[in-house]
């Protein structure tokens, strides 16, 4: 059985959203794009205190000014040894396998995706814009579009007809031009590339998480597990997460509540008080995508890289 507990299913109307984590150190106050991923902070929760380091037990209220900030909204997701990936993946080019280990120091996620209200006042601060809104479009699953909009369309992905480069497309029109996030602050945030995500959490004071942190928030103290909560998508047909239900990508039956995103804050949180850590909207993380994994050679209870940063 797929041990992976990854985002199924997701949305294909989104381009993404991004949990961030606190950042422990100070970060370089002069981030540009392609600098590498996290701003040049730690990302562990050290043991000794050090400067530019603080503790589980001294991090309560400080300020941002200070280039630290407030934990309120963050969940602490504890360390240690684990195993990310499957040697059962359900898409062999996703590149999940081999199963591998892994040691991570304890660190800090945002308990739910970024929404349009935290990221307009981000925009509203900064005067920020995004890369969907320099290019002038964005890709759209045509579900979510207007036929007088698909006819004017003349270009598809490769191998997947219904994902559509659409004009006006971004962050505040996510159907492009006419649309607008009127009912829709408690969304999450999309069109959104990785350059925006990084500036995003840079100007917050945090970082992306690395595709291991991610993984092991998302498996909630779990292993051999497909989701955080067990093995069945909706046990006794409740669901937890928010996914296309129906014949993808024609029919939306909208079963779970949604045909598009849910708000940040739907769905039952994970033991540590995660929302929508699968499902809804693809998710940003730090690393670059790799499919060329190393199990180690010395076997499946070898301690695996610490903190990895990149393909592991």
């Amino acid at each position: 059985m797929p041990e992976k507990c990854w985002l199924l299913y997701v949305l294909l109307i989104l381009l993404l959203s991004s949990p961030v984590l606190l950042n422990e150190d100070v970060c370089d106050a002069n981030l540009k794009s392609g600098d590498s991923p996290g701003c040049g902070c730690s990302t562990s929760r050290k043991k000794e205190p050090a400067t530019n380091h603080w503790t589980h037990e001294n991090h309560d209220q400080i300020s941002a000014d200070e280039g630290k900030l407030s934990l309120d909204g963050m969940a602490f997701i504890a360390g240690g040894a684990f195993h990310i990936g499957t040697d059962e993946p359900v898409f062999v080019a996703d590149g999940e396998s081999p199963r591998r280990p892994v040691v991570i120091s304890d660190f800090y996620l945002d308990t739910k995706e970024v929404s349009n209200r935290d990221f307009k006042t981000f925009v509203d601060d900064t005067g920020y814009v995004t890369e969907a809104e320099k290019f002038g479009n964005s890709f759209v699953a045509d579900y979510y579009l207007k036929d007088e909009v698909k006819q004017e369309i003349q270009q598809a992905v490769a191998g997947a007809p219904w994902w559509l480069p659409v004009e006006g497309a971004d962050w505040r029109h996510p159907e492009g031009k006419g649309s607008s996030l009127d009912g829709r602050m408690s969304d999450p945030v999309i069109h959104v590339s990785w350059n925006d995500a990084v500036e995003y959490c840079s100007w917050a004071g945090k970082r992306l998480p690395t595709e291991a942190e991610w993984e092991i928030a998302c498996r909630d103290g779990k292993q051999n597990r497909l989701f955080p909560w067990g093995n069945k998508w909706n046990p006794k047909g409740q669901f937890w997460g928010n996914i296309w239900t129906g014949d993808f990508p024609t029919t939306n039956t909208g079963e779970d509540g949604f045909k598009g995103p849910a708000p940040v804050d739907t769905f039952p949180q994970t033991s540590t008080g995660l929302h929508n850590i699968i499902g809804n909207v693809w998710e940003w993380t730090a690393d670059w995508w790799q499919v060329q994994h190393q199990r180690s050679d010395e076997g499946q209870d070898a301690e695996g890289p610490r903190d990895p940063k990149g393909p592991t």
